[in-house]
């Protein structure tokens, strides 16, 4: 059985954002239990050259249906704007992001298959086709980022692990 392109890409993005919400969650009821500041978490890096915790997770939006919106387009430029800084924001973010995913059609996904799409940063322009981008491109970055929002939790302490990172499985129905 071939796999689609819809199904290799819109269910693991729903899984992983679920996780994401679920990641905030706890980080926001961590920081209450020991009376942390949240910004201690949202603005945590694991690195100086990296970016904050707040950006980590804009960017699964980023990189899941601001991808789609890119195919759509025919370009997709990274998303600069400014991250929502507060836990309740991020969460509303997310949300939003599963919803807008949990909208789109398999076939619109399907359909995509040979477009042209570019990436386009600055004067940069790099030339894909839209299976290419979402697979090569956007899914890695994707992931990256989910990944660090993990690492940073787990990092500055919340109790987290490998279970909450990888969500709810999709089992045989």
């Amino acid at each position: 059985m071939a796999i689609s392109l819809y199904d290799a890409t819109i269910p693991s993005c729903l899984q992983l954002l679920a996780a994401v919400s679920n990641l905030l969650d706890k980080a926001q009821a961590f920081c209450a239990e020991k009376g942390l500041d949240p910004n201690s978490l949202l603005q945590a890096r694991l690195a100086d050259d990296m970016q904050p915790f707040v950006y980590q997770v804009k960017s699964t939006r980023v990189h899941s249906v601001g991808a789609i919106e890119g195919v759509r387009r025919g370009s997709f430029s990274p998303d600069t704007s400014t991250p929502p800084q507060t836990f309740p924001d991020l969460k509303i973010q997310v949300a939003e992001t599963i919803e807008a995913l949990k909208a789109v059609e398999p076939s619109e996904i399907e359909s995509f298959i040979g477009r042209d799409v570019r990436f386009v940063f600055g004067e940069r322009q790099v030339p894909y086709t839209a299976e290419n981008f979402l697979l090569s491109f956007s899914q890695p970055n994707f992931y990256f980022h989910a990944t660090t929002t993990y690492d940073i939790l787990r990092w500055k302490g919340v109790p987290i692990g490998k279970r909450d990172f990888i969500g709810r499985p999709r089992f045989k129905q």
